[in-house]
């Protein structure tokens, strides 16, 4: 029986330039998982309609691979593509081999990826981190094509940041968020903790991370920013206690207390026409103090009779 290709096109076999590394068929078996690789592969919908582009177009874009000594090849890009034709029973499937540096694979597999639709904040931190780590060896390294990356002024944070939406400086914060521990680091993907007193937190040491996780199991709350401020100050100044966590997060927040209002279009047609808001807001407290008064009502002294 004839296997199955991802696609047929003799442009899968040749490279279009003389001199560029050739396409080639291999089989998923010979593909190897990039070590560390921070992006997931989801069967989801997404990988959905990949399978249908593929049964339809074949697989546009190849892979990228690098030669392993061994026969195997390391997949730098399209472990989703991989995945796909795996599902699809497909044999073969077109793979773009380069010989790469441990950092030039590093930083091909973090730029393909990267501009994803859908990137959760723990995989852009690994793949902020792994692509700051390679460029700073990198930068060790003289060459012809990296003239500016050598010397005292270079900042791998910068280069990181290159074609990045994010700054250099939100990009130090997104690896900050690798030294949470795992049960936080998920929250975070899961949009229960925000990402900036996620930022305040990985500076807690990790013991004290893992007394926060308890805490916010047991009390059904997190850390506000400030609160994720005082969290940070007192972890590294050795003050931090499992009772005030308990303390901290019980404690009713600015944004969580039950608010009054009064629409202004609402109480407006019992004033006259030229009240603004002030005289109306004036005008109430007035009425109120009048009702109480009336109704002999003291705050104080009720508070004494329920004391008693």
């Amino acid at each position: 029986m004839k296997e199955k290709t991802a696609g047929q096109s003799p442009a899968y076999l040749l490279s279009e330039k003389e001199n560029s590394p050739p396409v080639v068929l291999l089989s998923a078996g010979q593909l190897v998982p990039f070590p560390g690789h921070p992006f997931r592969v989801a069967e989801d919908g997404e990988l959905e309609l990949l399978m249908e582009s593929i049964r339809e177009y074949g697989v546009l874009t190849p892979l990228l691979a690098r030669p392993k000594g061994d026969g195997s090849f390391e997949l730098i890009s399209g472990h989703r593509r991989k995945m796909a034709c795996e599902k699809m029973g497909i044999e073969k499937i077109p793979v773009l081999v380069r010989e790469l540096t441990d950092e030039e694979a590093v930083i091909r597999m973090v730029d393909s990826n990267i501009q994803r639709e859908r990137v959760l904040p723990s995989e852009k931190a690994f793949a902020y981190k792994m692509k700051y780590e390679a460029l700073k060896r990198k930068a060790g390294r003289p060459s012809k094509d990296n003239p500016r990356q050598v010397g005292a002024n270079f900042r791998a944070d910068e280069a990181v940041a290159e074609n990045q939406s994010d700054s250099a400086r939100t990009v130090q914060r997104y690896i900050r968020l690798t030294h949470l521990i795992p049960s936080i680091l998920q929250m975070v993907d899961e949009g229960r903790i925000a990402f900036n007193p996620a930022v305040e937190i990985s500076y807690l040491t990790e013991e004290h991370q893992y007394w926060l996780k308890e805490e916010i199991d047991d009390c059904q709350a997190t850390p506000s920013l400030t609160q994720s401020r005082t969290l940070k100050q007192m972890s590294r100044n050795g003050t931090l206690t499992q009772d005030y966590l308990h303390h901290l997060l019980t404690e009713e927040k600015p944004n969580q207390r039950q608010k009054f209002f009064l629409n202004q279009e609402d109480v407006a047609q019992y004033f006259p026409p030229n009240y603004n808001a002030e005289q109306m807001h004036n005008t109430i407290l007035l009425l109120l103090r009048t009702w109480q008064s009336k109704r002999g009502y003291n705050k104080d002294a009720a508070r004494n009779v329920r004391e008693r």
